[in-house]
């Protein structure tokens, strides 16, 4: 138990102390997690489990996209693939379909790299561009 304790004091200060790129990223990491979690679920037959770990990364892929600055013309871009991504989600959640949240998982890991990349190349993140 007082390990567990040290390992949320752990992580709460890793959240309290992240930079906003760094939040970021945790957050994509978090939408990949969950997504894992759920494709397991479904495999298992874990209905409930799912359900849960994939409104998860709804809820993740909706902040992403209310957060977006709208005075940048890249943003538009950006709430055509959240709004999509959310679409999908819902989807995999009513057929309970792996295969969709396979796709999801795709697109997830495309954008938490390509943000990786841009933080070492802005020098933003725990890694710094040499």
């Amino acid at each position: 138990m007082l390990q567990q304790q040290a390992f949320n004091a752990y992580n709460n200060s890793k959240i309290l102390t992240a930079s906003p790129a760094e939040l970021t990223l945790m957050l994509y990491d978090g939408a990949i997690k969950f997504t894992n979690i759920a494709i397991l679920a479904l495999e298992k037959k874990d209905i409930e489990k799912a359900h849960n770990n994939i409104r998860k990364t709804e809820r993740i892929v909706i902040e992403f996209q209310t957060s977006l600055d709208h005075k940048y013309e890249v943003a538009k871009d950006f709430e055509k693939v959240y709004l999509y991504l959310i679409s999908r989600l819902r989807e995999a959640n009513i057929k309970k379909d792996a295969e969709i949240l396979e796709e999801v998982l795709k697109h997830l890991r495309t954008m938490r790299d390509t943000w990786k990349e841009v933080m070492t190349i802005a020098g933003n993140g725990t890694k710094r561009a040499i």
